[in-house]
C-alpha cells in the first residue's frame, strides 16, 4: 500500500487505530454551556440476537444504573472526561445548550471515549429518565436560562430496566399492523409505546420496535424479571424481544 504506490495519493497518509477490549456504558450530561450536571448512566444492548450477536438495531433495552460502574470508575469518567469536555467546549467558545451523551468503554479499570453525541440516547432515556426525582421541565427551563448551577439533582437509587419488544423479522424487513393485546392487563411496569398506531377499538404495530417495557426494582435481575412478566402477558403476531438482558453484568 505505501511502498508501491498502490493506491496513489490517498495511499499517503495512514491511520492506526488502537483497539479497545471492554465494555461499554453510555453517561449523559447536561450543560448550559457554563456548568454541567452529570445525569445517570445506562447500559444498552443495540444487537438484535442473544449474546450479542446478529444486526445492529435502535437498541433492544438498557437498564440503569451500571452494575460495574463504582464510584471511583464514574469519578474517573468525571474527572478525566467529562470536566474537560465542558472546559473545552467553554475554551473554544462553542454555543452549545443541551444535552452530551458519552458512549464510554471501561477498559480494565480505566475509562475510554468511544463517541460523543449531542443528545440522549435510546433505549436508554427510559431508564434514565425515571430515576430523575426534579422536574424535568423546570431543569430543562433553567438549563435554556443558562441557570443549571441552581439546580440540585436528586437521583432515585433504584435499578430501571427496559425491554423493547420488536416486530419479527426487525431490523431487516417486518410486517404491519399485527393487532396487540394485553395492554390493559394488569402489570407493575412502564408500557412506552414507539411503534404502534390506533385502528378503530384497537392497537396494531406500526414499526420495527414496538413497546419498550420498563420496570423498577433493587436490582437489574429483578427489574427485569417484573419486565418479563409485563411481556409476558402482551401478545402480537411475530412479537420478538431479548430474554438475556443483563447476561453481561
Amino acid at each position: 500500500m505505501l511502498s508501491n504506490n498502490k493506491f496513489g495519493t490517498s495511499g499517503h497518509k495512514v491511520v492506526i487505530e488502537g483497539f479497545l477490549s471492554g465494555i461499554e456504558l453510555s453517561c449523559f450530561v447536561l450543560t448550559d454551556g457554563k456548568s454541567y450536571l452529570t445525569l445517570p448512566s445506562a447500559k444498552d444492548y443495540k444487537r438484535i440476537g442473544e449474546g450479542d450477536i446478529g444486526l445492529n438495531t435502535g437498541g433492544m433495552g438498557s437498564i440503569s444504573p451500571v452494575p460495574f460502574a463504582s464510584k471511583e470508575f464514574l469519578l474517573k469518567v468525571e474527572k478525566r472526561i467529562i470536566k474537560p469536555t465542558i472546559d473545552g467546549i467553554i475554551k473554544e467558545k462553542i454555543d452549545y445548550v443541551g444535552f452530551l451523551f458519552i458512549g464510554i468503554i471501561k477498559v480494565d479499570e480505566e475509562p475510554y471515549v468511544i463517541e460523543y453525541n449531542v443528545r440522549m440516547g435510546d433505549p436508554e432515556t427510559q431508564v434514565v429518565l425515571p430515576r430523575i426525582k426534579n422536574d424535568f421541565l423546570e431543569m430543562m427551563i433553567d438549563t435554556a436560562k443558562g441557570s443549571l448551577k441552581s439546580i440540585k439533582l436528586e437521583i432515585d437509587e433504584s435499578t430501571f430496566a427496559n425491554v423493547v419488544m420488536v416486530s419479527g423479522g426487525y431490523p431487516e424487513a417486518y410486517e404491519r399492523g399485527k393487532k396487540i393485546t394485553g395492554l390493559n392487563t394488569s402489570h407493575d411496569s412502564i408500557i412506552l409505546h414507539a411503534g404502534t398506531k390506533s385502528e378503530g377499538h384497537d392497537v396494531v404495530t406500526n414499526g420495527g420496535r414496538v413497546l419498550s417495557v420498563i420496570s423498577k426494582s433493587i436490582d437489574f435481575q429483578s427489574a427485569l424479571e417484573k419486565s418479563y412478566k409485563t411481556i409476558n402477558s402482551i401478545d402480537f403476531e411475530g412479537k420478538y424481544y431479548r430474554k438475556d438482558l443483563g447476561f453481561d453484568l
